[in-house]
């Protein structure tokens, strides 16, 4: 192992997650295999964005955190992007449930930190 810093995890993941997002609106927009070539996109998308996943964690970034930032933001991401590419609408409640998917994310990365920070003492 070297002493050298990693290079940050968050571009990939960034990027990791519009992959996925583009995926899965690919797979909506190819309606079952009725236009077959949005699935190019859907494998691709979700190919490239698996493995980002994995460097973003290779980069140190804990498995719990990567995946429900990735997941979550994608869950959010798909939502809004399908009401306005495709006109699917939202509800209150699951506008609630959005806002209750990014609240916890952020709570998750203020625990990666407050854990961090809290090892970094103990060491």
């Amino acid at each position: 192992m070297t002493d050298r810093p990693h290079p940050s995890a968050w571009p990939p993941l960034l990027i990791a997650i519009a992959l996925e997002v583009t995926a899965t609106l690919s797979l909506r927009a190819a309606e079952g295999f009725t236009h077959p070539l949005w699935l190019i996109p859907v494998v691709i998308g979700y190919t490239s964005s698996l493995w980002l996943l994995s460097v973003v964690l290779e980069r140190g970034m804990a498995v719990g955190v990567a995946y429900g930032i990735w997941s979550a933001f994608g869950v959010v991401l798909t939502a809004v992007m399908g009401t306005v590419l495709f006109g699917e609408l939202l509800g209150p409640v699951q506008i609630i449930g959005i806002g209750a998917i990014v609240l916890g994310v952020l709570l998750v990365e203020l625990g990666s930190h407050t854990r961090e920070t809290t090892a970094e003492a103990v060491s």
